[in-house]
């Protein structure tokens, strides 16, 4: 049984806020209680067939540019403007829905969850045979809305998806000294965690799938507003990590402007970014 069930009404996907709520209830012991960080992983997220009937309308992106860095590579986001198909982009924009954030608030304990209207980072998101996304911390502040990143919603549509073909995502644990959960990205498996600066987490090992497939999922980013507002925050880009005993490679450009942001005034800071020799 899929945990949160969608209503179609002339043709408009939407969940009941009760049920949305009372299944978020549910599982809120086991999600509070997830380590390294507060998370869950649920199978069949949303019913199979419905899923299956919206993978024909994920987007062709072989047009599209991709992040091709030492650190994310072939990897392509969608928000829902760039979505021809309805169902799917209805689907997508009702993941920012008050029944959702029922069931998001009910399950994390967090209160006055905010959606993303812009979508930043979010929508659909392919990666291609050969792309990674190296384990990481995500950026901690929507500048434009002025609020705090809290959570993080990935449900996969990756129907017939063969193991070997990788392309899981890792849950490290706080000191980056070793990987907790591998979760492969099967269609309907959806994972949902807190977002910190120390929850490190990633798809690092390239996927290899063949060319003519794609890892791909949709992401949602949730949000509250701080009641003391963001001026005690350190403020964060990114921060991508290094594994032990591999060849990852640590963005030294962030981490230079990181340190430039924590020790020197903000009146100077302008000028000392012309130092940033990483860049």
């Amino acid at each position: 049984m899929a945990i949160l069930t969608p209503i179609e009404n002339e043709g408009y996907i939407h969940f009941d806020e009760d049920a949305s709520k009372q299944a978020g209830t549910e599982l809120a012991e086991a999600y509070q209680t997830g380590a390294p960080f507060p998370h869950i992983v649920m199978e069949e997220f949303l019913p199979m067939p419905f899923l299956r009937s919206l993978l024909g309308e994920f987007p062709d992106t072989s047009d599209k540019s991709f992040f091709d860095r030492d650190q994310e590579r072939f990897k392509v986001q969608l928000p829902p403007s760039q979505i021809p198909g309805a169902r799917l982009r209805n689907l997508v924009t009702e993941l920012n829905s008050p029944a959702v954030l029922r069931f998001l608030q009910a399950l994390t304990g967090i209160k006055g969850l905010i959606p993303d209207p812009y979508y930043m980072g979010g929508g659909l998101h392919e990666t291609r045979s050969g792309g990674h996304l190296g384990v990481h911390a995500d950026f901690n502040i929507h500048k434009p809305l002025k609020l705090e990143r809290r959570l993080n919603l990935l449900i996969y549509l990756n129907d017939d998806w063969h193991d070997d073909w990788g392309g899981h995502l890792e849950l490290w644990d706080k000191k980056m000294t070793k990987c907790e959960h591998r979760i492969a990205p099967v269609l309907g498996r959806a994972v949902i965690f807190n977002t910190s600066l120390d929850s490190f987490h990633g798809q690092p090992d390239p996927v290899r799938c063949p060319p003519d497939r794609a890892r791909r999922s949709i992401a949602t980013y949730y949000y509250t507003a701080s009641e003391e507002g963001l001026t005690k925050l350190p403020q964060r880009t990114t921060v991508f990590k290094t594994r032990p005993g591999t060849t990852d490679r640590e963005d030294l450009a962030v981490r230079f402007d990181h340190f430039l942001r924590d020790w020197v005034p903000p009146r100077l800071y302008p000028f000392a970014t012309k130092f940033n020799r990483f860049k």
